[in-house]
């Protein structure tokens, strides 16, 4: 790298990367590539997994519930701009993992992610509660496990703590259900996604902070949260949490 922009600040570098994110989805039709700009310039999660360095270090990283792979394509467009010397100087450098994987229950999300990406991420077509995880350095799961029940909410994250080493990595991020009217407009949000999607809403399975805090600790992980709802109406929370 040649150096960081001394005056490269948020804003600059939002719009490279959304550039460089989104461009790949143009080949997957125009609502992949909408979406894509959409979400990522929308979701503080993106931002804040760069700015606080949450992915930096971790060679082989799965996603589960992937959609069409927005995350790989954001770790790609960060690594680019990192390389190119277009990076806040307050930053930590961009994550490089050597691998990425995502599991995606969705055909169609599947179909998306793998045209846009190409083979240099893999996307498996499957259920979580039923795909093999292999191992991993680091898992992030964004917003997914409150569409299982309870008890599969558990398997998964008993079957992500055997995937980790120790000190391995989970990103998750979930609603606060004592989050009063912003928990339930996040609520309202996510079944309206699912109609725009052509699904049918299902229920949901959610939970306060605390609780999956101690769901967490129960599987083997020591947690800390961070808001997760910046410059949005929900009430959305990102456990970072460590295989122990």
């Amino acid at each position: 790298m040649s150096g960081a922009v001394a005056n490269c600040d948020w804003v600059s570098l939002r719009g490279l990367l959304l550039d460089q994110a989104c461009e790949p989805y143009r080949q997957a039709g125009r609502f992949a590539y909408h979406f894509a700009r959409g979400k990522l310039r929308g979701d503080p999660v993106f931002r804040a997994i760069l700015e606080l360095g949450l992915l930096r270090g971790y060679p082989r990283i799965l996603d589960l519930g992937c959609g069409q792979g927005l995350l790989a394509a954001w770790l790609r467009a960060a690594a680019h701009c990192y390389e190119r010397g277009t990076w806040p100087r307050a930053w930590p450098p961009a994550p490089r993992p050597q691998s990425m994987r995502g599991i995606e229950l969705r055909a169609r999300e599947v179909e998306r992610a793998r045209r846009a990406l190409g083979p240099g991420c893999e996307v498996v077509h499957a259920d979580i509660r039923r795909a093999v995880f292999g191992s991993a350095d680091a898992v992030v799961i964004l917003d997914v496990l409150h569409y299982i029940p309870a008890p599969s909410q558990r398997e998964v994250l008993q079957r992500v703590r055997a995937a980790l080493p120790r000190g391995g990595l989970l990103l998750l991020r979930v609603g606060d259900a004592d989050g009063g009217l912003r928990f339930h407009l996040t609520q309202w949000v996510d079944k309206a996604v699912m109609l725009t999607h052509g699904h049918r809403p299902l229920d949901l399975h959610c939970r306060s902070i605390e609780q999956w805090r101690q769901l967490l600790c129960d599987c083997g992980f020591d947690t800390r949260a961070e808001p997760m709802s910046h410059g949005t109406p929900f009430a959305n929370v990102l456990l970072i949490a460590l295989a122990i």
